[in-house]
């Protein structure tokens, strides 16, 4: 099945032999579907809520322990743009300014429509940019609507003769308007980054992660804002770049799930979807790290929420942490009373929802089980109310070794034609907004392996084609599903308002980008 030069291929991208050929084993015999227990809800402890007293503890708690750590912010920043603008484009293969085409744009108003995005394109951020790119080819942009030339306006901001907006990624678009300027995507993180990031010394570190052929154009806008930044918000700002790695690409296979062959004979290997991005994540040393995607940002005027609830998570967070080492140090230490061992249970039933089962062990074996279910990284993870958004949610989750615990999973991970996992799905009364605080140390102050802590049985095959032919993907489980599967896991409901993604270009005209 591999040739010597398949060898060779698969050498230069540091990827072993033997990882390939269980990933072709993977593709015959596919992956399980997620076994749900349960919806994580307020009702079974799964979801916690604090009120608005409990939160500005949580403040403070984090406030003052920002002194003895070093706090780093992971922005996933790779994906490309295009996908903002599928309405765009296509509408531009169907529209060619006949009355029947302008009849069908007038007749479509709802909120997704072009025709909201040309009536309300002076409010989009980057409309002044726009018009300025095309007066410089001799065009007048109002003049274009005017004569209802409606694709010259949509190519000058796609195309690479005007902004270019189909090929950026997301983070160098420019997503909100203030009084004198505009700020992108990737300018509105340094702004959260120096409100809850930043460290003792007024450092705040950011780590982006973005895709090899956008490098320079980060790097370029980072050099001409970093000092203004700066200025303005008294800070000093650690930024840092990294591309997800080539060794984490997976093979693709045809439809009888052998390697799937590029026209050369070489073998076409694929990206590993974001949890690929658990390796960008494996390098980086801080002592607590923020996740949160490139899009779900907001503008000033409503930062000041959302700064309040991200730092309650974190508080959160480093009151679990501080508790978990305390009793790691009693588990590792050479007195261990029975009552130190119900204690710790408790703790870890209750607040950490890890149910401990100790019947029929001994005092030794008990220890040794409660040591491997605390020593583990730790992620507290905003959920926001389910209000019919896409994605991921919490649920109880049961292995094939019988054990419960919280999970984030996606839909694709369910089998929902079995009538009980799709009543237990139509349960949740919560979804995934991306919005993690995690403590990655373990009570020695050294950091994780964070590999050694995923389920490979959550990777996920999908059905793609290239070149006209039919082939099979594999993305490798997703950062913060199965990548994270064994972390100790703590979910916590945080208001809808700090969730406000940018889908399609469209988004960026609802009132929370305004």
């Amino acid at each position: 099945m591999l040739s010597q030069s398949d060898y060779k291929q698969i050498e230069q991208k540091g990827v072993t032999v033997s990882a390939i050929e269980k990933q072709i084993e993977q593709f015959k015999k596919g992956f399980p579907f997620i076994n749900l227990y349960a919806p994580a809800t307020f009702d079974n402890m799964g979801v916690v809520k604090f009120d608005e007293n409990e939160i500005k503890r949580l403040n403070k708690v984090y406030n003052s322990g920002l002194s003895k750590r070093s706090v780093i912010k992971f922005v996933p920043a790779s994906g490309a743009a295009s996908r903002m603008f599928k309405s765009l484009f296509s509408f531009m293969e169907n529209y060619d300014k006949s009355e029947n085409a302008y009849q069908d744009f007038l007749n479509d108003k709802s909120f997704n429509s072009v025709y909201r995005f040309i009536d309300e394109l002076q409010k989009f951020a980057f409309y002044d940019d726009l018009k300025n790119i095309m007066t410089e080819h001799h065009l007048d942009l109002n003049k274009c609507i005017e004569q209802k030339d409606y694709n010259t306006v949509i190519d000058f901001l796609l195309q690479e003769k005007g902004l270019n907006y189909a090929l950026l990624p997301k983070g160098l678009l420019k997503f909100h308007r203030y009084k004198d300027y505009s700020r992108t995507a990737f300018e509105e993180h340094f702004v959260e980054a120096a409100n809850y990031s930043n460290n003792a010394d007024k450092c705040a570190s950011l780590h982006f992660t973005i895709s090899p052929e956008h490098i320079e154009k980060f790097e370029s806008l980072l050099t001409r804002v970093i000092k203004e930044y700066e200025k303005n918000y008294d800070v000093e700002f650690d930024v840092s770049f990294s591309i997800q790695k080539k060794s984490t690409d997976t093979i693709a296979v045809d439809l009888n799930n052998d390697p799937f062959r590029e026209s050369d004979g070489s073998i076409l290997f694929r990206p590993g979807g974001h949890g690929a991005l658990l390796e960008n994540l494996n390098d980086l040393k801080g002592d607590i790290i923020f996740i949160k995607n490139i899009d779900n940002i907001v503008p000033d005027r409503l930062k000041k929420e959302t700064f309040l609830y991200k730092k309650a998570l974190a508080g959160y967070l480093l009151e679990i942490q501080e508790k978990i080492h305390a009793y790691l140090k009693i588990l590792t230490s050479q007195n261990v009373s029975d009552e130190n061992i119900l204690e710790i249970s408790k703790f870890a039933e209750d607040i950490l929802k890890v149910p401990i089962d100790n019947a029929n062990k001994n005092s030794a074996e008990k220890i040794n089980f409660l040591i491997s279910k605390l020593n583990r990284p730790v992620r507290v993870c905003g959920m926001v109310k389910n209000e019919g958004e896409p994605g991921g949610g919490p649920f109880w989750v049961k292995n094939n070794h019988d054990e419960i615990s919280l999970q984030i999973i996606e839909s694709s991970q369910m089998d929902l034609t079995n009538p009980s996992q799709k009543e237990i799905y139509s349960k949740a009364t919560h979804f995934n907004p991306v919005d993690l605080v995690c403590a990655v140390k373990d009570f020695k102050g050294n950091n994780f392996d964070l590999l050694n802590y995923i389920d490979p049985d959550t990777a996920f095959i999908s059905i793609k084609s290239k070149d006209g032919k039919d082939l099979k993907a594999m993305e490798l489980p997703g950062l913060w599903n199965g990548a994270m599967a064994n972390w100790i896991t703590i979910f916590v409901e945080v208001p809808i308002m700090t969730f406000n993604p940018v889908k399609t270009v469209n988004d960026l005209l609802r009132k929370e980008h305004q």
